[in-house]
């Protein structure tokens, strides 16, 4: 039988702290259907002051459920809260006791406070992914992915990601026949990529103050704005504004801004009939030669291409 603990932190994600325990207990109902023993003892590792209780306790497997942080400011004041460290500094001590570890979404984020992600793959919840990458350098990041495991360590992306990582866990230690058992049972497809649900405004708004930007951004593309007007926007200095938004979308402050014009100009090319001259214009370029460099550099396409796809979609 695997012993599984998990960490039942403040704050942790409802969701994803059921399907723990359903998921195990829906695999150990169908084991014992089909006359197995059960497969997991399942227990909460909940905080008792600021300790986990005996780390010592011997454990097969740990598992982090996703923490209910929404933004970056929320991600670094819930990370330095006593329970969180108390929480980073056991995973540490079960790493080191030979315990499997696994986690979703943010709470992938206390993984790599304990320092066991360093020069690991892992993934995380798209939209928090470049906060992640600057604040852990160490870690091999691959935020596409749903499920990476590597060692003995395996992450899981955002929010319900947590399902496919429970699943995946059971195909570890029971036996994928008993997993995909689990899936039909939960009515559950297994999943691979993240990718298909990956918002870009997502990512940018996970900054309250770089989601200020954004707007403020989309209201003057016409207009030569730059690096000082956009911090000026969210009432920051441009230091400060670089180090944010490259904290929120892994970008500098000039391909956030040229990310929005070609946003836009894929709108007008798909939605007006203005000529490329006319689109270049509205969205702050001063020729078409600028905005056809502009989207090959962040479409690999041409004005004509993306024009293309709107008259063949209709």
């Amino acid at each position: 039988m695997t012993s599984v603990r998990f960490l039942d932190l403040e704050g942790a994600m409802a969701t994803s702290v059921a399907i723990t325990v359903d998921v195990l207990d829906t695999a150990n109902r169908l084991a014992l259907r089909s006359g197995q023993a059960h497969q997991f003892d399942v227990q909460p590792w909940v905080a008792n002051g600021y300790g986990y209780g005996d780390a010592t306790d011997p454990v097969d497997l740990v598992v982090v459920p996703g923490l209910g942080m929404r933004n970056t400011q929320e991600v670094r004041s819930r990370l330095a809260a006593p329970d969180a460290r108390a929480g980073a500094d056991y995973l540490k001590e079960a790493a080191a006791a030979g315990s499997e570890i696994a986690a979703s979404c943010a709470g992938v984020f206390l993984l790599a406070e304990a320092g066991i992600l360093d020069q690991r793959r892992a993934t995380t919840t798209w939209w928090l992914a470049p906060l992640f990458a600057c604040r852990y350098p160490a870690v091999r990041l691959t935020p596409a992915d749903l499920i990476v495991t590597d060692g003995p360590v395996t992450t899981a992306g955002a929010a319900l990601a947590h399902l496919d990582l429970m699943l995946t866990l059971v195909g570890r230690h029971a036996g994928e026949a008993l997993a995909r058992e689990c899936a039909r049972y939960l009515a559950v497809d297994r999943r691979q990529s993240q990718s298909p649900y990956v918002t870009p405004g997502t990512i940018e708004g996970a900054d309250s103050d770089v989601a200020i930007a954004r707007s403020w951004a989309l209201q003057n593309l016409a207009t030569s704005i730059g690096v000082r007007d956009l911090a000026a926007a969210a009432h920051l200095s441009p230091r400060t504004f670089t180090r944010r938004i490259s904290e929120a979308t892994g970008m500098s402050p000039a391909r956030f801004l040229r990310r929005l014009r070609v946003e836009r100009a894929v709108e007008l090319l798909h939605n007006t009939d203005l000529a490329v001259t006319g689109v270049a214009h509205a969205v702050g370029y001063s020729d078409p030669t600028a905005l056809r460099r502009a989207m090959s550099q962040e479409l690999g396409m041409s004005p004509r291409t993306v024009r293309g796809q709107r008259t063949r979609a209709h």
